[in-house]
């Protein structure tokens, strides 16, 4: 027998299903680092969501790299509705991820991004893999929002 795999988010409530919902089709989220004097730096990222953590890319040695090393407490917001609803705020923490597949190998990262890499002529999945080359999982501690 298998025990059940716990996620993050609780599915049974009905936040807990909007976070999720928001977390897996959302393509920006708002990834907010520290920087050396203590100033928020958020910065929108594309991301994909495993039900437990959020993994990026990054073009190495960015300002929010240097943060992360710095500092690995990060936050996560997604951008609410016209309204300021569906508000959905992870707190948790951040790190390079070395054994992380390329962007342009990650299944999940290109089924969400590929037609997003044609429209803005970012190139093809390689050279964008080549360039974004710095992988980044973010695991949350904390989640709030309405």
């Amino acid at each position: 027998m298998t025990a059940a795999v716990k996620t993050f988010i609780d599915t049974s409530t009905p936040f807990g299903r909007v976070a999720e919902r928001m977390l897996r089709t959302e393509r920006i989220v708002w990834l907010t680092t520290v920087s050396a004097d203590g100033t928020p730096q958020p910065n929108a990222v594309w991301f994909i969501w495993d039900g437990d953590s959020a993994l990026m890319y990054s073009i190495p040695n960015q300002a929010k790299l240097k943060n992360i090393a710095r500092n690995p407490n990060v936050a996560l917001n997604l951008d609410s509705k016209k309204q300021g609803d569906r508000l959905v705020i992870l707190t948790g923490t951040a790190a390079v991820e070395t054994n992380a597949s390329p962007l342009n190998k990650n299944r999940a990262y290109m089924a969400k991004y590929r037609t997003e890499i044609a429209r803005l002529k970012l190139g093809t999945p390689a050279k964008m893999a080549s360039e974004y080359s710095v992988a980044v999982r973010i695991t949350p501690k904390k989640l709030r929002g309405f």
